[in-house]
């Protein structure tokens, strides 16, 4: 009690019958009394007084040092440190644009001769993006370059070169074109209907909760809205596969949708050229890409960091939107297939190399959680182990799992994971600390494990009854509250305006 009534004194001097109201309200009637406000009262005028010594001391000290604030102003030399002082303290990193890591590529490896060939024909088998001679010319005209100016121009030279050669191949990848990709496992059979499937803008449509005609107004034909029933179906499949995540050992990161281009690069994704999937920023706003996935994003959260070998594997997961400069003609992937931004839940980890396979293991691990959150949620799908020009830049080893659509009739990929071995972590500077001691190039890995709107599409589309409601999985239900969608019995206001807006 005697804390409390310590702080009404606290109060402004004006509102003793304001004591008195918030005493009756804080206090029984047996502990107020007009002893204990009397006391109160005391208390507060004796703060007031105080109060009012203070502001007198204050308003002199004021005075004093306006006084000797004027005399500075007289005094050039005494100006220019004042303004500048809270820059001084600032942290270094404040004052110094971003500098990324320089790459520490495996030129060992690279530049043996021994290796060139074997080289060579990955390059072939990975649609032929890097140039290994080049690589080799300017690693022997580095070693013969004789002032320091021209090593260094040369080895800026090789350092770009060599920045665009691709991760090797796994043995078992198949080599070639995507339709060269094994089928490494099919789960269950494929839905048979006794009516004609629509497809996902049809029920979507139908259901009143998909809009993907007229928003031209944002980013043109490849962009959709979800409403309704449809957005807290995105939203509960979030949730569903963080929580089973979370029981996996899986750390959630809420991850920067906006990186600078060089941790784009560092990860295996170029930002500039004609084939780009990457938004990059006007230059008024500095060099800025937005993601096209946390893969990018979580890779750039463990630059320069060195982890001890008994902390790995480290596992996290993030929530992100993603963006993507998508382009295709193909008429299956219109509608909410293939679209410019869509939101993913994507899993990542690092592993130590101790020539035990465990990036391997990794994978295999994610290439698991993905197939049992597709099983718990009753899809058809297949695993495939990508032929080696679906690998990209980054990947040792790729596996995409499809599921059926039957709307249009086509395999439609929902998930990847990959290995990407030590490819982003000598890029983006990733180390570990082995039980030696010797500080060695982390592994990284990364996978799929939910991407909307492809998961919307899939179970719209597997689960549809020929009156164009939707069952949903009962997996699903602790998040949706009900595991029907059902066609609306009159049309809702925006749809009617939507359907005028058709004529």
């Amino acid at each position: 009690m005697s804390r409390n009534l310590f702080l009404i004194p606290l109060l402004h001097q004006s509102f003793p019958r304001r004591l008195q109201q918030i005493l009756r309200n804080s206090f029984s009637p047996q502990i107020f009394s007009s002893k204990i406000c009397s006391v109160c009262l005391q208390n507060h005028r004796s703060f007031a007084s105080t109060r009012q010594s203070y502001a007198q001391q204050t308003t002199f000290a004021s005075a004093a040092a306006s006084e000797k604030h004027e005399s500075e102003r007289s005094s050039p030399e005494a100006v220019e440190p004042k303004t500048s002082d809270w820059q001084q303290h600032q942290p270094e990193a404040w004052k110094s644009q971003f500098q990324p890591p320089e790459p520490q590529l495996n030129w060992e490896y690279l530049c043996n001769p021994d290796n060139l060939e074997f080289i060579r024909e990955n390059i072939a088998h990975r649609k032929g993006v890097g140039d290994i001679d080049k690589v080799h010319h300017l690693w022997n005209a580095y070693q013969r370059a004789q002032s320091e100016e021209e090593k260094q121009m040369v080895w800026q030279q090789l350092l770009s070169e060599g920045f665009h050669i691709p991760n090797t191949s796994h043995p078992d990848s198949p080599i070639g074109e995507e339709s060269n990709a094994r089928t490494a496992k099919v789960h269950s059979q494929k839905k048979e209907f006794d009516f004609q499937p629509k497809t996902v803008v049809e029920l979507g449509e139908r259901l009143q909760m998909l809009r993907t005609d007229n928003v031209t107004m944002t980013t043109g034909p490849r962009t959709y809205y979800f409403l309704g029933e449809l957005a807290r179906l995105e939203q509960a499949l979030i949730r569903f596969t963080l929580s089973r995540l979370k029981e996996k050992g899986f750390q959630l990161v809420s991850v920067p949708d906006l990186l600078n281009p060089q941790i784009i690069e560092s990860c295996g994704f170029k930002t500039q050229g004609e084939r780009t999937q990457v938004y990059r920023l006007k230059d008024t706003h500095g060099p800025v890409c937005l993601a096209g996935t946390a893969e990018m994003s979580l890779g750039g959260l463990f630059m320069n960091e060195v982890f001890d070998e008994k902390d790995l594997p480290k596992k996290v997961t993030a929530v992100s939107r993603c963006y993507r400069a998508e382009t295709s003609d193909i008429a299956e992937e219109k509608g909410i297939y293939r679209v410019h931004q869509f939101t993913k839940v994507e899993m990542f980890g690092l592993t130590s190399d101790e020539g035990n396979d465990e990036s391997g293991q990794l994978l295999q691990e994610l290439l698991d959680i993905e197939q049992e959150l597709f099983v718990s949620l009753g899809l058809h799908f297949r695993v495939l182990d990508m032929a080696t020009e679906e690998l990209g830049a980054p990947a040792h080893r790729k596996f995409d799992i499809e599921t059926w659509m039957p709307g249009k009739e086509f395999w439609g990929e929902i998930s990847s994971a990959s290995n990407c071995t030590d490819f982003q972590s000598r890029r983006l500077n990733i180390h570990y600390r082995d039980k030696t001691g010797n500080l060695k190039f982390a592994h990284t890995v990364n996978g799929t494990a939910c991407a909307n709107p492809r998961m919307v599409m899939a179970l719209l589309e597997n689960n549809q009854k020929q009156d164009g409601s939707v069952v949903l999985p009962k997996a699903l239900e602790p998040w949706l509250g009900s595991s029907v969608l059902s066609p609306p019995k009159h049309k809702d206001p925006f749809m009617r305006m939507q359907d005028r807006r058709k004529r």
